[in-house]
């Protein structure tokens, strides 16, 4: 069990988790190390462009939302370089879709409301 798990179950059971990632993957919108807040989600408001903390295949992502298949209630999770690591369903439970954020928009900076915060 990964330092991941741990911070996924916490916010499956209802608590906003601060914590820092490691990794380059995420590179710009998340630096190694940087301190992230997750936050539980209703799986089914998650939209593409979202920052999501999600089980995919036994492991545990800090990744963006790369596609939303509403019809399968699930989404497909990947990195910011372009890597898709597979998709995840909602319907099964908040053991696979945890939380996230919503990306700040580019457009007037301004934070989205709900899911990853970034302090």
């Amino acid at each position: 069990m990964g330092a991941l798990d741990a911070v996924a179950g916490r916010v499956a059971g209802g608590a906003s988790v601060r914590f820092r990632p490691s990794g380059s993957s995420m590179v710009p919108l998340i630096r190694s190390r940087q301190q992230v807040t997750v936050v539980p989600v209703d799986p089914s408001k998650v939209e593409v462009g979202d920052i999501a903390l999600a089980r995919v295949a036994g492991t545990v992502y800090v990744h963006l939302v790369s596609a939303v298949d509403p019809a399968r209630k699930r989404v497909q999770i990947s990195n910011n370089r372009g890597h898709v690591n597979g998709w995840t369903g909602h319907g099964r439970g908040p053991r696979h879709l945890h939380g996230g954020r919503r990306r700040t928009s580019p457009s007037d900076g301004r934070q989205a409301p709900g899911l990853v915060t970034r302090p």
